[in-house]
């Protein structure tokens, strides 16, 4: 197994500081490897060199005595050890999807103290335990907000405050162009419980007398424990019938069963991504080069709209998202994806979204309005009757 270090590349480097401002740094002046800040970095000025390992050191893992490298993270020690880690639920011994300390999905016990494997250090004596509840997540802010996201519904879109929407740090995907990759790779906000940010939304809503409570990302699904449990603490602290949940996801990991749980535990609204047809545009849009992880997610994500159409569109508001920008996907691509919502449901709410230029992929332009109209124009030929365009100059449609 091959261990690595960071450096900084000085002709990339343009000091934002980024590394230091969003990222927990578990190795300061002697990196373990973690990858976190050459995941966060906008410019691609950190890499990853091949590091030696000089000396082991002794550590318990679930009641058992190993000697492990030093200098390395839980994660990778775990790996190291045979444990198999995964992107996909289910699929291993440890779930470790983002890898920058957001989700805690891969948490185990240190010492009695809960963290995330992948941006810890292995020291020499730690007592690890990886069974254990996963009910914590990384959080930023907590915000009013006048539009909402893919999942709000579009007659209510622009008239004031309308939603109260927290985001959760972490993600499974890698998207040059993430638009909110400050808070998707941070590891320094405030890790809550579900009851404690179910109370703090809760306050939140009543001050502002809306009725709306959204979660977004990163990606909020990826710690299914902790999501769940927060839907089910929202709905013992809001048990009025005005009250909506809403949850806006990339629908990777949205397996049946789990929309099924999500459904049961008290979502009202949702609103999940399709980010291509073509795999190879998903993966071009998602940054995922693995090509099988990347068609899991791609097939996933396709399954799960349907199963929520077919099954829950009396129940739960949906709106899908689909990303538009000429340098990620084709106009042609656009209406295959339309082709194929049609066939599932010409009636169900379709944002397209204006992808613009951000954290590494800013050499793109943003799609003009006229640009959006057309895109706009095309899906409503197909026969889809709520289609909105998100544009630079405010919503199109429906």
């Amino acid at each position: 197994m091959k261990f690595y270090k960071a450096i900084r590349n000085n002709n990339k480097c343009l000091n934002c500081n980024i590394c230091k401002d969003i990222i927990s740094c578990p190795g300061k002046f002697n990196c373990i490897g973690c990858m976190a800040c050459y995941l966060a970095c906008p410019n691609e000025a950190i890499e990853l060199i091949e590091s030696e390992i000089k000396r082991e050191i002794k550590v318990i893992i679930n009641g058992e005595v190993f000697y492990v490298p030093e200098n390395i993270t839980i994660l990778k020690t775990l790996e190291l050890l045979g444990y198999k880690i995964s992107k996909f639920p289910n699929e291993g011994d440890i779930f470790a999807p983002c890898c920058t300390g957001g989700c805690y999905c891969c948490a185990v016990e240190v010492n009695g103290e809960i963290k995330p494997s992948c941006i810890t250090k292995i020291e020499e004596g730690m007592n690890i335990k990886t069974k254990i509840s996963k009910n914590l997540r990384r959080l930023d802010d907590w915000i009013p907000h006048p539009v909402g996201g893919v999942g709000t519904p579009w007659w209510i879109k622009g008239k004031g405050y309308i939603e109260i929407a927290v985001f959760s740090c972490g993600c499974n995907l890698r998207c040059p162009q993430c638009q909110n990759w400050m808070i998707t790779y941070n590891s320094k906000e405030k890790v809550y419980t579900p009851r404690e940010a179910a109370i703090i939304m809760t306050k939140y809503r009543l001050n502002y007398g809306i009725d709306r409570m959204a979660i977004s990302g990163g990606e909020c699904t990826l710690n299914r424990e902790w999501l769940i449990e927060y839907i089910k603490e929202l709905k013992r602290l809001n048990k009025d019938e005005k009250a909506r949940i809403h949850i806006d996801t990339n629908t990777t990991i949205l397996t049946k069963d789990y929309i099924d749980e999500l459904v049961e535990a008290g979502m009202t609204d949702i609103g999940p991504d399709l980010k291509g047809y073509h795999l190879d545009t998903f993966m071009k849009i998602t940054g995922i080069n693995d090509r099988e992880i990347a068609e899991k997610y791609h097939k996933t994500s396709w399954e799960a709209v349907k199963y929520l159409i077919d099954n829950y569109k009396d129940k739960v508001f949906i709106g899908i998202g689909i990303p538009y920008n000429k340098k990620l996907i084709s106009i042609e691509e656009i209406e295959k994806i339309g082709d194929e919502i049609y066939k599932i449901d010409p009636e169900v709410q379709i944002c397209i979204l204006d992808y613009r230029p951000e954290f590494r992929n800013r050499k793109i332009s943003r799609p003009s309005f006229m640009e959006m109209a057309k895109i706009w124009e095309i899906l409503r030929s197909k026969g889809l009757k709520t289609v909105i365009c998100q544009t630079e100059l405010g919503h199109i449609g429906p």
